[in-house]
């Protein structure tokens, strides 16, 4: 398999979006429906969250998580640009901007076909003060068919950061379809995430974050099938507990770092601004530097 090397203003961005120890530690808050879902149970109360709304919310997540991180992910259409044009980024944690609108179509297969947000593309992501971009696409890397509108929608992207030089992040995730038993599909994770990182790196895929690949033995082949190019894991919504061993097992078998949202922040969002800053103060940067340690272990021993 070929590698896609980072050229030297991609590398550049790269490192920004690490730490002083070269590993990522980026806070992710580009989720808009799922953000909704967690600041009010009834959806007539959710309907009433304007993106104004969850801008704040994204805002303080920023201001007294990220500025604890070395990156923060955040969507262009609730955050960006007023979380730069406001000063509420500091200027030492770089910025990623989130490509992929929320949620997702379904073809009449069952398949999940991602969109994007309209208008955003790599020039967009610069004028916006983006360090680099971020995609994410549904992958079903047992069923081709399934993939073909998400792959075509990768290769556009990666493309199109190339052209204008600038960072692109590759995520993809697995879904399990309708009719599939829990049990099938929780066997199949390993290799959905093993070969969906296949279907990325052949894309072009310099930098992934990808979803936790279940085993230890699956974490150790992702870095020997992604060579060069960096991976970081997601928390997909799991608790803090369950994610900090994950991250450990992943950091163990060669992961580059975190990307993490919703483990860190999910239980301290509120509508009421003056709990969710002082729970961000305190419990996400406490898990913050629970997985912050638990990177640096990983970082000394192989620095």
């Amino acid at each position: 398999m070929t590698m896609t090397r980072m050229t030297t203003a991609e590398l550049r961005g790269y490192q920004q979006i690490c730490g002083r120890d070269g590993a990522i530690m980026a806070i992710a808050c580009d989720q808009r429906g799922g953000m909704r879902t967690l600041l009010a149970a009834d959806p007539a109360e959710q309907a009433k969250i304007t993106n104004d709304m969850l801008g704040d919310t994204k805002s303080d997540i920023t201001r007294y998580l990220a500025s604890e991180a070395s990156c923060v992910l955040l969507d262009p259409l609730c955050a960006v640009p007023r979380i730069v044009d406001e000063g509420v980024l500091n200027r030492d944690t770089a910025l990623l901007i989130g490509l992929d609108a929320s949620g997702f179509d379904v073809s009449p297969e069952g398949y999940r076909l991602s969109r994007l947000v309209p208008g955003i593309d790599a020039r967009r992501v610069r004028e916006l003060g983006g360090t680099g971009g971020k995609i994410m696409v549904y992958l079903r890397a047992d069923k081709p068919e399934a993939n073909s509108h998400n792959i075509a929608i990768l290769k556009q992207c990666i493309a199109d950061f190339a052209k204008e030089d600038l960072l692109l992040v590759v995520e993809f995730l697995t879904y399990q379809l309708e009719g599939e038993s829990a049990e099938d599909y929780s066997a199949k994770i390993p290799s959905l995430v093993e070969e969906g990182t296949r279907i990325s790196l052949d894309c072009g895929a310099k930098v992934l974050k990808l979803p936790y690949p279940g085993t230890p033995e699956a974490c150790a082949r992702i870095t020997d099938l992604a060579g060069e190019v960096p991976w970081a894991v997601l928390s997909a919504g799991v608790n803090h507990a369950t994610f900090l061993g994950q991250v450990e097992i992943a950091m163990r078998n060669g992961a580059s770092g975190v990307i993490a949202g919703r483990s860190l922040w999910k239980d301290c969002i509120s509508l009421d601004r003056d709990v969710q800053r002082e729970k961000l103060k305190t419990v996400a940067v406490s898990r913050l530097r629970e997985i912050q340690a638990v990177i640096g272990n990983y970082r000394r021993k192989a620095a």
